[in-house]
């Protein structure tokens, strides 16, 4: 065995082995429970950063965890390739996004194999590939037939110098966030996807999400933001026609002092047909956001279309407003506005001088005055003609009531979220399967898959795929759809395609049947509410194909932490920030560790701590993985990942921190190496080298019993997910046996420790753990052994030591037996000699026994 731990050496012998051994090739086994086990695939962007080093090692330390405890497991990897990143590096670079992001996809398969992930290789997959993407064209036409994918005008932000749609999320200051362009609020044509026909199901379902985190539950309660209302008629005034609001506050109707609708309502274009200024105030509301986060920072403006409502049960005129805070594509495009009860409306109302109408006061008389803001709570009615006097529940149904005995509304229930559209004016992603013929109507693609044209050039000014008359032309006329589809929809099945990767036949199998659903899913939390929610609903639209068989795509969710360090930057006489690595300052502190200065290592100049945040390129705060594997090896890093933080809590990234992962390995290796001879003597032996108690020394026995409870310790937290805790379990074993002599009975209790110590270390430092599991004897395969048990006997103690303490400061030891009562125990507390020295003269007011670890003695 050699001397000198070398991790790269050991690392590359580990990885052949089980890439010649096809230790990770997941087969389906009726016989055997399984265990799918899946991290969120990466975009390729050619190389991997800490958070994905964080992630995938979580995920796999899961996967070996539950390997080694008998089940079948499965731990497939892909990736994520279609989407905006590719077209902007074709750009920058001069080559076809599909060259870009085939060459990264290289690399970073590279790097992840570098880093010791068990995955089944044999079931990668790229989204941007024709045999995965067909299926999902596939699936689309047959949306398409069962009416669940439909075509329509909606309201989209669209970026005129990219020629695209942008989402919410890629709109920064009314601007886009390429382009740098004034964002436009356009009626477009989309192809869209009925999520909302599954809303009621997606919502009550998230009650059965045992193995997902709360917040996460909520947020998707939220997003999907079931509310029960009434739908009413405001008719208007001088015209047979009626205008359709909701509202989830029917008890405030009677202090509806105005009507507010998008500038995109049909009143509103009619209107401004002969209202220039209206006009120029609606093309204003298209510079504005589309996100509901943006219409609540905005500054709320209006401009009267010189219409009036009839308020459907009093007949009172009310005028009605453009305004920008209103959206067309949520619910009807109008609104009910009341300023003492709402404070967007107040607001409103305050810059336009129109009157407040209080009808909602407290119920136990509290103040609730409207001069300063709205009165927003719930309360008793007043100045509501028949409703006075009721509480704002009975008025809901009473006036629920009333409008609906008269044809003017009705109980209604809506949701927040929208039907998912899907198109997106790039090229880099999946045709949507569509021919549209000369006379308008439009059928699904019967000749899947329909293949993107990959040998493209893209300039930035929007899809080539527009000026591509040999994709988008075809015979009799017909065209075909040159809209992409969103990259969300990749993503929300590839978890499924997995289970059977290699079908060419159908989009699954009956492999998915076995595998499904996901055990663990882990993941960041910023994908809590899109994917994971697209996700679980492309799998009940799975379900109703009948390709797979459950209801929910994944069983448990763990939201990893992000990996955090420290910033530095110097400002320039503009304010201007320019970010240094930390690697490259040189900082000084206290002794409490507290930052009292820092240079830049190259000029010896000051520079200033801008805080502790997210890892990134624009703070210039990151690690290079491959860095700190070249320097101390993937085990390092990976331990070093696992000790630092629990998962789902923010990692500080920190040098010494890792410097100490490596010295405990390094410890580790000696410490095997010291004794390999002894060990393996010992195996020879003693078997198993598990269950060893008889026969053991005082020393022995105490260091076995200290190894069972490390043991017992880190199991219960392998089940937890604490494997910040388990890594802890396992230094103090390693410490615990170190401190063993070389007699055969210790060497028995040595062999025994660390035998159990490499097992639970396995699944986190897989390299070193496979390399000494043979080197001692253990066995030929780590993968394969037994995950250790607790010997309960081991633990059984014949006599307990007890700290003595005098008025809370320790003065002594004390050892009793095991079984003692506590009567006995106080005695011997109190006949200690050093304890006796302490109390004196004084006399004892009261003796405090905490079970099995001290006793005080109160004296006065």
């Amino acid at each position: 065995m050699q001397t000198e731990y070398e991790p790269h050496a050991i690392e590359t012998a580990a990885q052949r082995h089980w890439d010649e051994t096809q230790a990770f090739q997941a087969v389906e086994d009726p016989s055997r429970e399984k265990f799918y086990c899946l991290s969120m695939f990466p975009y390729p962007s050619g190389r991997l950063h800490m958070g994905h080093v964080r992630n995938y090692t979580i995920g796999d330390v899961i996967a070996r965890h539950q390997r080694m405890l008998g089940k079948n497991v499965l731990q497939p990897m892909g990736w994520d390739a279609f989407g905006l990143p590719a077209e902007n590096a074709a750009i920058k670079h001069g080559i076809p996004p599909s060259r870009w992001t085939r060459e990264n996809i290289a690399a970073m398969k590279d790097q992840l194999k570098r880093l010791g992930f068990g995955y089944d290789w044999e079931r990668e997959l790229a989204t941007c590939d024709p045999d995965y993407y067909r299926w999902e064209q596939w699936l689309f036409t047959r949306l398409m037939e069962k009416g669940l994918a439909y075509r329509a005008t909606a309201t989209v932000n669209w970026d005129p110098v990219d020629q695209t749609v942008l989402a919410n999320e890629q709109v920064i200051e009314g601007r886009g966030w390429r382009s740098g362009a004034l964002v436009e609020k356009r009626e477009i044509e989309q192809w869209s996807i009925r999520i909302t026909d599954y809303a009621q199901e997606l919502l009550d379902a998230i009650d059965q999400l045992d193995g997902w985190p709360e917040r996460v539950r909520a947020m998707q309660r939220n997003w999907i933001g079931r509310s029960e209302g009434v739908l009413m008629r405001f008719g208007l005034v001088g015209a047979e026609e009626s205008l359709e609001v909701f509202t989830t506050r029917p008890d405030t109707l009677m202090g509806v002092t105005y009507v507010a609708v998008a500038a995109e309502h049909p009143l509103a274009q009619r209107a401004a047909a002969a209202d220039p200024q209206l006009a120029a105030f609606i093309d204003e509301c298209r510079q504005g956001g589309t996100s509901e986060a943006e219409l609540e920072t905005m500054e709320k403006k209006g401009y009267a279309l010189g219409i009036d409502a009839a308020h459907p049960i009093t007949g009172e005129p009310v005028p009605i407003y453009a305004a920008n805070f209103v959206l067309m594509g949520y619910g009807t495009g109008a609104v009910m506005a009341v300023p003492a009860h709402d404070q967007r409306d107040w607001e409103f109302a305050e810059r336009h001088g129109i009157p407040k109408r209080q009808v909602i006061v407290s119920a136990d008389d509290s103040p609730c005055g409207i001069e300063q803001q709205a009165f927003t709570e719930k309360g008793v009615l007043r100045d509501s003609g028949p409703f006075d006097g009721l509480t704002s529940e009975q008025a809901f149904d009473a006036i629920a009531d009333w409008l609906a005995e008269r044809g003017l509304g009705e109980r209604q229930v809506n949701f927040r979220l929208r039907d998912w559209g899907v198109s997106r004016q790039r090229y880099w992603g999946c045709p949507i399967p569509v021919v549209r013929a000369a006379d308008g109507t439009v059928r699904p693609e019967t000749a899947l898959p329909v293949r993107l044209p990959e040998e493209v050039v893209v300039d930035g000014s929007g899809s080539p795929l527009k000026q591509m008359p040999e994709f988008s032309a075809l015979p009799n006329g017909e065209t075909r759809e040159t809209d992409t589809f969103d990259t969300f929809v990749e993503s929300s099945w590839y978890y499924a395609r997995y289970c059977s990767p290699d079908c060419d036949s159908a989009m699954l199998d009956e492999r998915a049947k076995y595998w499904l659903p996901v055990d663990q899913y882990v993941g960041g939390i910023e994908h809590a509410v899109l994917h994971l929610l697209y996700a679980r609903f492309f799998h009940k639209l799975l379900r109703d194909e009948g390709l797979v068989d459950c209801d929910e795509p994944f069983a448990s969710l763990l939201t990893q932490g992000m990996v955090v360090a420290e910033t530095w930057y110097r400002e320039d006489a503009e304010g201007r920030r320019e970010w240094f690595n930390p690697a490259d300052v040189e900082v000084s502190r206290d002794d409490k560790g507290k930052v009292v200065g820092a240079v830049l290592r190259s000029d010896g100049e000051p520079v200033h701590f801008g805080g502790i945040e997210k890892m990134s390129k624009s703070k210039n705060n990151g690690v290079d993985p491959e860095a700190m594997i070249e320097r101390y090896g993937a085990d390092t890093v990976r331990l070093y990942m696992m000790f630092t933080a629990p998962p789902d809590q923010s990692l500080e990234w920190n040098d010494e921190g890792v410097e100490g992962a490596y010295r405990f390995l390094k410890r580790l290796w000696n410490l095997a190496v010291t004794h390999a001879e002894a060990i393996r003597a010992a195996g020879a032996t003693a078997g198993s080298g598990e269950g060893l108690g008889e026969g053991l020394g005082e020393a022995e026995a105490e260091a076995r019993r200290e190894v069972h409870a490390a043991l017992k310790k880190a199991l219960f937290d392998y089940e937890r997910q604490q494997f910040n805790t388990v890594v802890s379990a396992c230094m103090t074993i390693a410490n615990t046996v170190s401190r063993l002599g070389d007699e055969p009975p210790a060497q028995t209790v040595r062999r025994e420790g660390l035998s159990i110590a490499l097992r639970l270390l396995a699944p986190i430092a897989p390299h070193v753990t496979h390399h000494l599991w043979r080197a001692l004897g253990l066995g030929e395969d780590i993968l394969a052994a037994p995950w250790p048990a607790v010997d309960e006997s081991a633990l059984t103690q014949e006599q307990i030591t007890y700290v003595v303490q005098v008025n809370g400061k320790v003065r002594g030891k004390i050892a009793v037996p095991a079984d003692a009562e506590r009567d006995a125990v106080e005695a011997a507390a109190l006949a200690n000699d050093n304890a006796q020295r302490f109390i004196g003269e004084a006399s004892v007011r009261k003796v405090i026994v905490v079970a099995n670890k001290l006793v005080n003695i109160v004296a006065k």
